[in-house]
């Protein structure tokens, strides 16, 4: 089991994402790979003091990459979709 400091690695920002926040309430994070659903859960609960209805996770290949004639790859990870419960939000980057 994962701690709960380990779950959570970045939120993502995006248009798409901005746009979720708006219409469903929606927020995305960049997880650890090896994180499930209960335990993103909790994480997020946890350092928000929301209350989370429910997780989809997702993972994501790494683009393969080139610098000239070397070929290299990012690496895999995982990003988690929180719907929260109404009345509920979190402070991202609202004033930006």
């Amino acid at each position: 089991m994962l701690h709960k400091r380990n779950v959570l690695k970045r939120p993502l920002l995006t248009e798409k994402i901005a746009y979720l926040q708006d219409a469903n309430n929606q927020y995305a994070f960049v997880v650890d790979r090896e994180a499930n659903k209960i335990e993103i859960k909790r994480a997020v609960e946890a350092k928000y003091q929301v209350t989370v209805r429910e997780v989809h996770t997702m993972c994501l290949q790494g683009k393969t990459k080139r610098l000239g004639r070397f070929v290299g790859k990012r690496a895999d990870w995982k990003k988690a979709i929180v719907t929260l419960a109404q009345g509920d939000h979190i402070e991202m980057a609202e004033n930006v």
